[in-house]
């Protein structure tokens, strides 16, 4: 056995996986000799692909390596269930491998410490690393929006905000284009990309009419896109509907089947979710993306579906871009309040400052949203 693990290979494995597998986890694997030399390496592919364990399998026979007694570095745990694929941990059984790691346990009820089981079963040892270990904790971090489904039932929610250093996203008269530089505008694309789904307004839609999909990165496939729209105002007519690759879903209020057969033909999905107010009902909204096996959501959207997101308590982490320039008079970050008191205030921990061009890249989360890791 090597005495330096292989779990920085495995973990660069699985951040290849990140803007493919989806609604699948991200996972890498790498096999090694007796010895500590690789074998074969591989990581999931898109959904109905082969999965991590299975590329290494594949890679390590096509290099022409005997895996039998070898070790296997996966970065989550090898699944137990048929699904899309066949379970992994069969496959491991099956190619004679002597040893397994683990850096995290698969939260899926049908997974949950059953491949464990599965390859100890069969003679197969396995070491499962702690959930506190900087390489757990990188895969959990890799997963987050698959984790989060599976625990909690409902998606990773990342807020997303390009704004002034005033905290500005647009003039007063609506004019936002462009506050950050192209180096953001890039940036966030790759945030884009990693998720399972957009979400975003009919106000912003009516007004910017956006695509928002991937395009100032290459990826091998597009987040599906989530329009909150409690009366039906969209325009069948809109760029949102210009992708054939991705599924457009359409949350409302409304029952007007007149305004709704049209945006079916342009192939949305209707769903009626009404809260007491006449209003798209948020929770309900979160709850049915998972059951559509949506884990981690990025909202794009205007000041006032933030503010409603936030005023709810459905954020759980904030991405802002902030420009170095000041705007004064115009909207602001989200529109939720007025507080009384400064401690009914959304506290948020920083997770990562970094500068992007010329503006700033902050990454917050909300404490505690990600407790969930150790349930």
């Amino acid at each position: 056995m090597s005495a330096i693990p292989l779990w920085p290979a495995a973990l660069a494995q699985a951040r290849l996986a990140l803007h493919l597998s989806q609604p699948n986890p991200h996972v890498g694997c790498v096999i090694t000799s007796p010895a500590g030399d690789v074998l074969g390496q591989g990581h999931t592919q898109q959904a109905g692909g082969p999965h991590a364990e299975v590329m290494a399998l594949g890679d390590a026979q096509a290099r022409g390596h005997d895996v039998r007694g070898a070790t296997a570095w996966v970065t989550l745990e090898p699944c137990s269930h048929h699904g899309r694929t066949p379970p992994c941990a069969d496959a491991l059984v099956a190619a004679g491998l002597a040893r397994v790691e683990v850096a995290l346990a698969d939260p899926n009820p049908r997974v949950a410490g059953q491949g464990v089981a599965r390859l100890r079963a069969a003679g197969i040892a396995v070491n499962m690393l702690d959930p506190a270990d900087p390489v757990a904790r990188e895969s959990f971090e890799l997963n987050i929006g698959f984790m989060s489904r599976m625990v909690r039932g409902t998606p990773w929610v990342r807020l997303k905000i390009a704004a002034s250093l005033d905290g500005r996203t647009s003039l007063a008269n609506g004019i936002s284009q462009w506050i950050t530089g192209p180096g953001a505008r890039a940036d966030g694309h790759a945030w884009r990309a990693r998720a399972d789904a957009v979400l975003t307004g009919i106000g912003t839609a009516l007004e910017d009419d956006p695509m928002l999909d991937v395009r100032l990165i290459d990826v091998p496939r597009q987040p599906h896109l989530v329009l909150v729209d409690s009366r039906l105002q969209a325009r069948p007519e809109a760029r949102l509907f210009g992708r054939p690759d991705r599924q457009v879903w359409i949350y409302t209020a409304s029952d007007d089947e007149a305004r709704a057969a049209p945006l079916r033909d342009r192939g949305a999905t209707i769903v009626r979710l009404p809260n007491a107010h006449g209003k798209v009902d948020l929770p309900a909204l979160l709850a049915d993306m998972a059951r559509r096996e949506v884990g981690e959501l990025h909202v794009e959207a205007g000041h006032k579906l933030n503010g409603s997101f936030v005023r709810e308590g459905l954020v759980d982490e904030l991405l802002a871009y902030l420009a170095p320039k000041l705007i004064g008079d115009g909207r602001g970050m989200a529109d939720f309040g007025p507080l009384a008191e400064l401690s009914q205030a959304l506290p948020l921990q920083f997770r990562d400052i970094h500068t992007v061009g010329p503006d700033l890249r902050l990454v917050a989360r909300v404490p505690g949203r990600d407790s969930f890791m150790s349930a």
